[in-house]
């Protein structure tokens, strides 16, 4: 029951994330047709879409060097746990004690409540609580019916679409051991016999220092132009192409 639970809810959440993706595309559509018309950047920006990745915004930002001294920390600590990985659960602990102690400054003067802003309990329109509570079988007109199935198919639409992209880069990766595209397949033959040999000969922690200096290597360091791997990969052969 507990594995079930969780599983529920998980899909409720990526329900919700696409539901609340297409909002922000309906409304962005709209406001882009209106004089003076609004960029979907910024209605995204106005939306908070990308709020359930403040991760990923976090390492951007220190790739980034939006904050340097963060930056130069982060650095610090990713050479201490390559060099010494017996470290990694101890300071796992202090760092979550350190914020701890940090955030206690904020710390509530006032016992917790309610927040219906949390819940997005304001923002629930009348025709979602009615289709939360119709009844089964639904008791709404077949026009509503066809609306409902309407906003359901262009959510599948999307998660289709989302799937079908995850689907070819899967069959990208296989297109670089079957051959499909000779020269990109020697080609990666060859990287990946060097790469063999010269891991072969090096320390573990050193080909994990370098790749963890190159992502957060400095923004003047970097360029506009996609990197060669990835224009490399992007230029492989998937099922699509061979698709009518």
């Amino acid at each position: 029951d507990e594995v079930k639970f969780y599983k529920n809810l998980s899909v409720e959440f990526t329900t919700s994330v696409y539901l609340s993706h297409e909002a922000v595309n309906v409304v962005a559509a709209r406001l882009s047709r209106v004089e003076p018309s609004l960029r979907k950047e910024v209605v995204e920006y106005m939306c908070d879409t990308d709020s359930h990745l403040w991760i990923v915004r976090w390492l951007g930002e220190v790739s980034t060097w939006k904050h340097p001294i963060t930056t130069v920390l982060v650095h610090i600590l990713f050479l201490m746990l390559v060099c010494f990985p017996e470290l990694i659960l101890p300071t796992v602990f202090l760092y979550m004690f350190v914020i701890g102690m940090w955030n206690w400054r904020f710390r509530p003067r006032w016992p917790p409540h309610m927040n219906i802003r949390l819940s997005y309990a304001e923002r629930v329109t009348p025709d979602e609580l009615d289709e939360e509570f119709d009844t089964f079988p639904t008791s709404k007109s077949p026009d509503i019916l066809r609306w409902r199935y309407d906003r359901l198919r262009s959510v599948a639409g999307r998660i289709q679409s989302v799937v079908g992209d995850l689907a070819t880069q899967g069959e990208r990766i296989q297109a670089l051991v079957n051959w499909r595209d000779p020269r990109a397949t020697a080609m990666f033959m060859v990287f990946c016999f060097v790469a063999a040999i010269a891991l072969y000969v090096t320390p573990f922690q050193l080909p994990i220092l370098l790749t963890g200096f190159y992502l957060m290597r400095h923004p003047m360091l970097r360029s506009k132009v996609p990197p060669a791997p990835v224009n490399f990969f992007r230029r492989l052969p998937s099922l699509t192409d061979s698709m009518l």
